[in-house]
């Protein structure tokens, strides 16, 4: 297994190293640069800037440059902490993400075990319960679920907690105690305004989770070593969740892998209607305003956090099912 674990970080390297280029050369193909589009924002107004200004602007943002000295000035400072200065906000990127990133990953993780925890147990249920009236309203469910888009879930979520809760959305804190000192009452203020996101980003995940457990708990029911666990007097419980649920959850494992940057990317448009003040929108304007530095640095983290998930997943599908070799 450490041979393993070795080999597989290596090969994280190198992935790293093709993503930051393909990625560099992504954000920089479409014509134009963030100083490009402030020139013209300015020209609209009625403003206008001197050759010398424009000169100045590209040399202060390191357009002047050539693109493969750019790209190596971004990797070498990367590899130091220091992911370049915003564009569009005129402060370091490291210092735009790192205040985000901390709520950012509160979420995602919350989301994460809700959707599992849930989806698992469902999963269980209606596999051993198929084709029952509590099966058939799950299936109806999870269908919702899957179609349902998370922006409109977050405006119904919203409605309702008005309407019928009295309660304030959106934003992390009640007018109240957006400025207030820490204390108990901002604490369950910040309870309040977050189980509606973590819901919502939760929902999708939770339903498509659930009928994966469902359907492969359903054939590893059918084998024969279950068969035989049967035929030995062992209790039905202990026949699912000892015997068929560890070879029925290995799919779920393989794909926890990318579960992780998927809900971080995913939270996105529920962050922007619920003017929640993550990662997402920032990057999101950070794609729209061309500010390489900010979207480099976010397609970066993504990429690690995918490729850190993959061997977490593997390592514990190992674990789960001893059968699994890597050496």
């Amino acid at each position: 297994m450490f041979s393993y674990i070795m080999r597989r970080l290596g090969y994280m390297v190198i992935t790293m190293v093709i993503i930051s280029v393909l990625g560099y050369i992504i954000i920089e193909l479409p014509p134009g640069s963030y100083v490009d589009a402030e020139i013209s924002r300015l020209r609209q107004q009625g403003g206008n800037l001197a050759p010398e200004q424009i000169a100045a602007l590209y040399q202060r943002y390191g357009l002047d440059k050539p693109e493969y000295v750019r790209f190596g000035l971004w990797v070498s400072g990367f590899v130091r902490g220091d992911f370049g200065q915003s564009f569009q906000y005129s402060m370091p990127v490291s210092d735009l993400i790192f205040g985000r990133l901390g709520l950012t990953l509160l979420f995602s993780f919350l989301s994460l075990i809700l959707s599992w925890g849930i989806a698992i147990f469902v999963g269980v249920y209606s596999a051993t319960h198929r084709y029952t009236v509590s099966d058939y309203v799950i299936t109806i469910l999870q269908f919702v679920g899957l179609a349902v888009p998370n922006f409109l879930l977050a405006l119904v979520l919203m409605v309702f907690a008005q309407n019928v809760f009295k309660m304030q959305v959106g934003g992390l804190f009640s007018a109240e105690y957006v400025n207030a000192p820490f204390s108990v009452g901002k604490f369950l203020d910040l309870l309040n305004h977050m189980w509606i996101p973590i819901i919502v980003i939760g929902a999708s995940n939770t339903a498509w989770l659930s009928r994966v457990m469902r359907a492969n708990l359903l054939d590893v029911l059918n084998m024969q070593y279950v068969q035989t666990a049967r035929a030995k007097g062992l209790k039905e419980s202990v026949v699912t969740w000892k015997h068929a649920f560890r070879n029925a959850v290995h799919p779920l494992i393989m794909v926890l892998g990318g579960s992780l940057p998927g809900i971080i990317s995913g939270e996105t448009i529920v962050a922007i209607v619920l003017n929640l003040p993550t990662t997402g929108p920032l990057y999101f304007n950070a794609l729209l305003q061309k500010d390489m530095y900010l979207a480099g640095a976010f397609l970066i983290f993504l990429a690690l956090a995918l490729l850190i998930g993959n061997l977490g997943a593997d390592i514990l599908l190992a674990w789960v099912d001893p059968r699994i070799r890597y050496e």
